[in-house]
């Protein structure tokens, strides 16, 4: 099964925003992907609260929405949303990645749980604050598809071992990481965190990046990627725009998973 995550550059214009991933999404199916992971905030990526605010879609209904529903039908697809920040109701948002299937119907809905309220390191004018407009999650998703069992996380839950401690014992066999991960952190544990979550949890990892400058002069460090089970790069796109794609192996999982079994020999401590 041929998986494969888009790297977009978004800004402030939805329509502009969906054109282009509905390009790069039409070229990974092209090239035989079944299952397509967009970044985060592939929608929508603003400079500021008010904006991100302005952009929120009811739940079940708005252009992005519509946009995931249109292109899973149209290909055929298994396609993962990003992030689309969905109104709660109380002056915030939800940071919501979606999960269709090839009918265009949603399978499952992901919230985004660890918020980034961080100071980036070694640039004190980097700050950010997502729990200002941003609810966080509190549900763990692992949803049973015909390509495998999918694990839902967003960015920086990649931090979080817990959280995919608790994937594994769900089934998780193909971990998908929409992000927007800051230039800074990136080039330091970008890589070594999705290939630890890999390793770890003895499964596939598609992650798909925001790479480049966007509204505001944030810089994202893209390196889209995809990794396999024992932890080797498959694919990845480290700059620019585009779509990187790689064969998941369903066979191998099952053999390195036997032969290598550190799933079954985990102990609650």
């Amino acid at each position: 099964m041929r998986a494969a995550a888009i790297q977009m550059t978004s800004g402030r214009d939805v329509a502009l925003n969906l054109e282009a991933a509905g390009e790069l999404v039409a070229t990974a199916a092209g090239d035989g992907a079944k299952l397509i992971v967009l970044p985060e905030n592939f929608s929508f990526l603003g400079a500021t609260d008010a904006e991100r605010l302005a952009a929120a879609e009811a739940p079940g209904e708005g252009p992005a929405q519509t946009f995931l529903a249109e292109q899973a039908r149209r290909h055929a697809i298994w396609l993962v949303g990003g992030t689309i920040p969905i109104a709660v109701g109380d002056g915030r948002v939800r940071s919501r990645s979606l999960l269709l299937g090839p009918g265009g119907g949603r399978v499952a809905a992901y919230d985004k749980i660890h918020l980034f309220d961080v100071s980036v390191p070694d640039n004190e004018a980097e700050s950010y604050r997502e729990s200002a407009t941003t609810e966080p999650g509190t549900e763990v998703v692992a949803v049973e598809t015909p390509l495998g069992c999918i694990g839902m996380t967003v960015c920086y839950d990649l931090r979080f071992p817990g959280l995919f401690h608790r994937l594994g014992q769900l089934g998780m066999e193909i971990l998908v990481l929409p992000a927007a991960f800051t230039v800074p952190t990136g080039r330091v544990h970008w890589e070594p965190l999705l290939r630890a979550r890999a390793i770890e949890s003895l499964c596939y990892v598609v992650a798909s990046g925001q790479w480049g400058e966007h509204a505001g002069g944030r810089k994202t460090y893209g390196h889209s990627l995809i990794a396999s089970p024992w932890g080797e790069i498959l694919a990845e796109r480290e700059s620019g725009a585009g779509a990187v794609s790689a064969e998941l192996d369903m066979i191998r999982l099952e053999e390195i998973r036997a032969k290598f079994p550190t799933l079954e020999h985990r102990r609650e401590l």
